[in-house]
This record gives structure tokens, sequence and C-alpha cells, in this order.
């Protein structure tokens, strides 16, 4: 596996190489729309947040929660990247779990920005 990630920067060229990887799947189905939806949301908030590590790991909980309920399968080159921000989110601990609703997409957007819906 390739080296972890450090900083908001990594972190955001892997999203970008799984958004690239997911957007290529056909026919994609709500669940995947909405983990494309949320990558992108992350994307630009990463380097911003307070918490990059945090957000990261929220991130990684609502793509296996959504995987899960709607048995999305990822290809290797997916899990790799997935396992990769999984990585990087763990530096979180703890706090970026406590009270999380994982299958909740607003959780990733702001009060004033609307929720895209698929």
């Amino acid at each position: 596996m390739s080296e972890t990630l450090k900083d908001s920067q990594d972190v955001q060229q892997t999203i970008q190489a799984l958004l690239e990887l997911l957007k290529q799947r056909q026919p994609a189905s709500t669940e995947l729309l909405d983990i494309i939806d949320v990558l992108g949301q992350v994307q630009k908030k990463v380097a911003t947040g307070k918490n990059p590590a945090a957000l990261v790991n929220r991130l990684v909980n609502y793509i296996r929660s959504l995987a899960v309920k709607a048995r999305l399968h990822f290809s290797k080159p997916e899990e790799d990247l997935i396992v990769q921000l999984s990585v990087f989110g763990q530096k979180a601990g703890l706090n970026g779990q406590y009270m999380a609703d994982f299958s909740d997409k607003s959780q990733f957007y702001g009060l004033l920005e609307e929720v895209p819906r698929h």
C-alpha cells in the first residue's frame, strides 16, 4: 500500500482520485451519488476545517455505512484509497465518532448550504 497521508493536501488528492474512480461507475445508484456528493463537500472543507482528521473519519464511516446499506462493493484501487483516508481519519481518535449518525449526509453541510438529494 502507498504512503500514509500526512496533511490536508494529501487528503484532497486522495479524495480527488477516489472521486474520479467512482464517477466512472455506470449505472450510478442513489447511494453512490450521495457518496460522490459528500466526497466533493469534504474535499472543499478539509483544508479549512478545524479538525480535518475528524471530518475524514466521519467521511469514511459514512462511506462504509452506505456501502453496507446499498451493498456497494469497491474495486481494489477504490478500496485502497478509502483505507488511506481511514488511516488519516484515525488521528481523530474516539472524538471523531462521538454522537455521529454515520448515514446522515447533512452532517457534511453547513446550516446555510443546500444538501443535494438524489
